[in-house]
Parts: structure tokens; C-alpha cells; sequence
């Protein structure tokens, strides 16, 4: 990913602080695996919406989920982690956009300290009222 080598991945975080997370969620225990961890779908869940923000305020409009090209898990999340989700459109197509998504696991919510727990590409196509893709603006223009 664009952000993070793998050398640091696994080791101590801090979030972003030259963007805003696109959304930061609580891990519940109703987002548990049978081993009490938190569900890898949760977190994929929280993942493309977390993209899918990005490639809508790209798009200007209605985008549906197309692939997802790499999704990582890093570190696992559990109960009570305050997660937080940062996209950013990476390349565009005619009427498709590339999206990272990296999320964040905050696990004492009263320090600061983060882990980076997944890293993920996906791609979206931008549909208009039909569901028929539509053109999108290349990457650089004004969103």
C-alpha cells in the first residue's frame, strides 16, 4: 500500500494526520468469531464502505462495489478497539476507481497509540440512474 512499507506493518501506528478517517467505528461483541475475536467480514463490512465513501464523493453520485483486489489482515481487532478507516481514490478509469482503504485499530481508546490492522485495494464503478456505468472525472480533478 501506498503509505506503509512492509516493514513497519504489524508494529505500532499513528493515524494519519494530514487526512480525516472516511469512518470510525466501535468493535462490538456482536462482531465476534467463535473465537472471540472480531469477524474478518466485520471488518471487510467496515472496509468497503469506508472506500465506497471515497469513490462516491469522487464519482459525485451512485457507485457500486466491483472488486476486491487485495484486502491484508494484519493484526486482529477485538472488542472495544475504536477503528478507523482512511480511503483515497488511486487511480480512475473511464468509469471505474481504485480505492485504498487502510483501517486503523486504536485499542485504549484514552492514548493515542494505533495499530495498523488491515490494508485494502478495491475498485468501484460509478452507475447512473439505469445502473449502466457512467463516466467519472480522471484523478486530479476538483471533487
Amino acid at each position: 500500500m501506498s503509505d506503509t512499507d512492509s516493514s513497519s506493518i504489524g508494529a505500532p501506528a499513528a493515524l494519519p494526520h494530514d487526512r480525516q478517517p472516511a469512518i470510525r467505528v466501535l468493535a462490538m461483541p456482536a462482531d465476534t468469531n467463535a473465537a472471540g475475536d472480531i469477524f474478518g467480514g466485520w471488518l471487510m463490512s467496515q472496509v468497503d464502505i469506508a472506500g465506497s465513501i471515497a469513490a462516491y464523493q469522487h464519482a459525485r453520485g451512485r457507485i457500486v462495489t466491483v472488486a476486491v483486489n487485495s484486502f491484508q489482515f494484519i493484526k486482529p481487532v477485538f472488542v472495544g478497539d475504536l477503528v478507523s478507516c482512511y480511503s483515497h481514490v488511486v487511480s480512475v478509469g473511464h468509469s471505474s476507481m481504485v480505492v485504498e482503504v487502510e483501517a486503523y485499530a486504536q485499542r485504549e481508546r484514552g492514548h493515542l497509540e494505533t495499530e495498523l490492522v488491515a490494508q485494502a485495494r478495491l475498485t468501484y464503478v460509478a452507475i447512473d440512474a439505469d445502473r449502466r456505468p457512467r463516466q467519472v472525472d480522471p484523478l486530479g480533478e476538483p471533487d
